[in-house]
């Protein structure tokens, strides 16, 4: 092998080294990513849930507040509740339809 093939043999080995080096690089960078995606999911999964429970923590304060009976008038408070327990009602239904997967 003449000298210029020895450096264009020696160049291709460099060169290829250096690709390889970059792919792990990039491999790492690439794992990091993915682990920080799944992480923020996961925080993004339990943010969710509890703005969900803060959302049905509010709803039953404003029911709350609304059944309060002082010298309102009985047959609305009494309307209140009716709705109250079919929201109830439906929600179980609800809950024994998904299963007991839920």
């Amino acid at each position: 092998m003449t000298n210029e093939e020895e450096k264009i043999v020696r160049l291709l080995e460099t060169r290829t080294r250096q690709l390889i080096i970059k792919f792990q690089q990039v491999k790492e960078e690439n794992e990091e990513l993915l682990s920080d995606l799944v992480a923020k999911d996961e925080e993004l999964k339990q943010l969710k849930q509890k703005n969900l429970d803060l959302e049905a923590a509010y709803n039953n304060l404003k029911m709350a507040r609304m059944l309060e009976v002082g010298d309102q008038d009985i047959a609305a408070a009494k309307l209140r509740i009716s709705r109250l327990v079919r929201d109830v009602d439906k929600c179980i239904a609800q809950l024994k339809a998904m299963g007991p997967e839920a």
